[in-house]
């Protein structure tokens, strides 16, 4: 786990802050001298002061203000993108988690969908290599399902419709299946990102998708791989619906697709 700062201004961003940090089990929390909180934290009064003394001591920087008061702060300590560190802008609506700086080669990218993940707000990544990709795969499966049957579902999946895994963005899953150590040892093998979509969220959706009496059974969800590949983007349409490859469920969707609703 990275060292993270996570750093925040005004009270509603307390609330944010202290959830993320005590998720990751290497961060510092900083907290505006205002902020009323019995957490334990370091205050500061000013972002660019605070900035400038603690930008080369963390690996992550997760800042929950607007975003052009962190750009002020940051302006002066960037220098390259091999060498700075990893920053993430969380809005205090918690509605964003936004990739700022050294998004792909210092892990901000990777950051921000852990925070997003963690609170249950979108990624913002516009990181050129990932744009371009356009396919989400959702997936769901049993408990203790192995990494390579994860990954060979995948692999059939695509082969299905024709497709390669240089044009996938992200894998899905729902909340229950979070903690699936063979979907996240393949996430990691297949250097793709886990977007984990909360509970509430599928359960609200207005996505049309078959509802499957299993799933509802076994994790109180209506389905897992189809709301979760089109969650997990923005403008998705399915473009594989789910199938079943012992144990293992799979569906594809792709982003931007102008005909979905």
């Amino acid at each position: 786990m990275k060292k993270i700062a996570i750093i925040t201004l005004s009270q509603q961003g307390a609330e944010i802050a202290v959830m993320l940090a005590i998720q990751f089990s290497e961060a510092n929390l900083y907290l505006h001298h205002n902020i009323q909180t019995t957490q334990p934290a370091q205050r500061f009064s000013r972002v660019i002061e605070l900035t400038t003394q603690i930008f080369n001591d963390y690996q992550g920087l997760i800042y929950i203000m607007p975003t052009g008061v962190v750009v002020r702060a940051l302006t002066s300590q960037i220098h390259h993108k091999l060498y700075d560190p990893a920053v993430v802008v969380v809005d205090v609506g918690a509605r964003w988690a936004i990739s700022l700086l050294s998004g792909h080669e210092g892990g901000a990218n990777d950051l921000a969908m852990q925070v997003a993940n963690i609170i249950g707000v979108e990624p913002i990544i516009t990181t050129t290599t990932e744009a371009v990709r356009r396919l989400i795969v959702g997936i769901g499966c049993r408990r203790n399902i192995s990494t390579e049957r994860i990954i060979s579902a995948i692999q059939q999946a695509l082969t299905m419709i024709s497709r390669s895994l240089d044009e996938v963005r992200l894998l899905a899953t729902a909340e229950p299946k979070q903690d699936e150590i063979g979907l996240l040892e393949a996430a990691i093998q297949l250097q793709r990102p886990l977007r984990v979509i909360k509970a509430q969220e599928i359960r609200t959706s207005y996505r049309d998708f078959p509802v499957s009496l299993f799933v509802q059974a076994q994790v109180n969800l209506p389905a897992v791989a189809e709301p979760a590949a089109l969650l997990a983007g923005r403008n998705t349409q399915l473009i594989l619906n789910k199938q079943t490859f012992n144990g293992i469920t799979i569906a594809i969707a792709e982003e931007n697709c102008m005909w979905s609703v």
